[in-house]
């Protein structure tokens, strides 16, 4: 099927909007919520709600969950300028592009009226508790357990890297349930839970990401009421199958590599003809893996905008060529630029320190959400006929 990824005079309205909101509303050179300074958060919390008054932080949301009933491309649209400049909605893109699409497809009335408001208003962060000391990118081993207690769980287990924990109000949480199960990821089960319940620990990880973004959560019989389960007992693998889908293709990490690469070009000016040619190459190779990256990408979002399911294994493969092309472009600039890529966030930093912002996250895009191993192997059992996914990450 072909298809036309042109946005038109709709989509490029909307981009307008949004690159005028950000000129106004957000300061020159900001990196984004998570840095040393609490103003940073605080203007990414100003950002969502106003987004929100207007009706364009959750764009393609029905208008029964606080949404505009906008198309997908619309928010793809969305997507990429926030990315693109450096993420302003914070935290919030969690709740927007899968927890609360996971909520509207499994959750219970009750469980939408409680939790979809709150993200379309941007007034809600969530956390996600997935990853485990010896369970990282294989779900299906995780060891949090929660066992049935009266009309209700006691959940306790350990969650590591998981970003956000410190200033998330919810934790979107895996844990196994005991019973007679038939395959290895059979009891996974997963709870909508507050983080100021009693027994939840959070001990934040130093680390070269900066304040926030990596935590480890530790759970000791902490209480859950049967109305804060997300479907059924055991069909966590299912939902996370997924909101994975959601999250592999929700993140336009393309539209800041290309962003980057536009503004290096500028930058450089005169001395863009007396850089040696090989790098001049390397340059125009990092911009084709990005609008190939943007392509997978938009296949995805082509087929949930048909109606269908966007298999695991297509995500997997935009997954794998976003995350590449990431490192890619972060390598490429900071050939060409030197050490002045990695000069600290100033007036006088290439781009105010976004080169050097990128180039610290691009070196663990490879691992977030599913390691890019676990991606191939994806890919590469579909290809060979099997089961299309593996255990999921």
């Amino acid at each position: 099927m072909a298809l036309d990824y042109e946005f038109g005079e709709q989509g490029d309205q909307l981009r307008a909007v949004l690159r005028e909101l950000i000129a106004e509303r957000i300061p020159r050179g900001y990196l984004g919520a998570f840095s040393n300074d609490p103003e940073d958060l605080a203007i990414a919390q100003r950002f969502c709600k106003e987004l929100a008054a207007k009706g364009l932080l959750t764009l393609s949301w029905p208008k029964e969950f606080g949404g505009q009933a906008g198309t997908l491309w619309d928010q793809t649209v969305v997507r990429e300028e926030m990315w693109a400049h450096h993420e302003p909605r914070g935290a919030q893109y969690m709740g927007l592009n899968w927890v609360g699409p996971a909520i509207m497809e499994f959750g219970t009335a009750a469980q939408k009226a409680a939790h979809l408001p709150p993200i379309a208003a941007g007034e809600r962060i969530w956390c996600q508790g997935f990853s485990e000391p010896d369970a990282g990118s294989d779900l299906f081993a995780l060891s949090t357990r929660a066992l049935p207690e009266g009309d209700g769980w006691r959940i306790s287990g350990q969650k590591i890297w998981t970003s956000y924990a410190e200033m998330a109000e919810y934790c979107f949480l895996a844990a196994k349930v005991p019973g007679n199960h038939k395959s290895a990821h059979g009891g996974i089960t997963i709870f909508l839970l507050p983080m100021d319940r009693e027994g939840i620990e959070v001990r934040p990880i130093a680390s070269m990401l900066g304040p926030h973004h990596l935590n480890e959560c530790f759970f000791d019989s902490v209480w859950a009421s049967a109305d804060e389960l997300l479907g059924a007992p055991g069909q966590g693998s299912a939902i996370i199958r997924r909101t994975l889908s959601y999250e592999r293709v929700g993140i336009a990490r393309y539209a800041r590599c290309d962003r980057l690469l536009s503004l290096a070009a500028r930058a450089l000016e005169g001395e863009w003809d007396t850089l040696p040619a090989a790098l001049r190459a390397r340059w125009n190779r990092a911009l084709i893996k990005v609008r190939t990256a943007r392509l997978l990408a938009y296949r995805c979002v082509a087929a949930q905008a048909r109606g269908e399911r966007a298999s695991q294994t297509m995500a997997s493969v935009a997954r794998v060529a976003v995350t590449q092309c990431d490192q890619e472009v972060a390598e490429t600039l900071l050939q060409v630029l030197g050490h002045r890529g990695l000069e600290a966030p100033g007036p006088n930093a290439p781009f105010f320190g976004a080169m050097e912002d990128h180039w610290r996250y691009a070196q663990a895009s490879t691992v977030a959400a599913g390691a890019i191993e676990i991606q191939r192997e994806t890919v590469a059992r579909a290809v060979l006929g099997r089961v299309d996914g593996p255990r999921p990450s």
